[in-house]
């Protein structure tokens, strides 16, 4: 058997913990989305990309990145969202071989009405629940833990 550096009693508490409170954050969110907004919370993570541009629009690959989702997944979601009439595909301008997806004007209605619900829900399930000094302290634990990831895209 390989020497492996196993987890300690602490920091096997701190890493199922971890796991609980992101399970749990995400799972509450999606259901207030859902019931505040009707959305879900990738549909909501597709527009925040989307209003957070300018133009309102993205290329594909872009967006993919930008979400670390696979090509497919967010091919097939896309294609569940411009259904509903939140989003559109077309041709990239600038070179005429990529895709862009655009915000239509259901999906900024969308996203304008969810926005506010959401903001209270991660107030009241995260940021209300820690002082500044525990903000402080994520934000730099964070920061060294996003330092040694890569993203999904550079991963797969």
């Amino acid at each position: 058997m390989t020497d492996v550096p196993w987890l300690d009693d602490h920091q096997q508490r701190v890493w199922r913990a971890w796991l609980q409170v992101n399970a749990r954050l995400t799972a509450q969110l999606h259901r207030q989305m859902q019931a505040d907004a009707g959305l879900s919370l990738p549909d909501f993570e597709v527009l925040v990309l989307l209003t957070d541009d300018p133009t309102e629009r993205i290329r594909v690959s872009d967006m993919a990145k930008g979400l670390q989702w696979e090509r497919s997944r967010l091919s097939h979601h896309l294609t569940r969202m411009e259904k509903r009439g939140l989003v559109e595909r077309g041709e990239c301008a600038e070179d005429g071989r990529g895709a862009v997806v655009l915000l239509t004007p259901a999906g900024r209605s969308a996203i304008e009405a969810a926005a506010p619900a959401h903001v209270r829900a991660v107030r009241g399930l995260f940021v209300d629940r820690l002082d500044e000094a525990d903000v402080a302290d994520l934000d730099r634990i964070l920061g060294k833990l996003l330092a040694g990831l890569a993203p999904a895209h550079e991963t797969a």
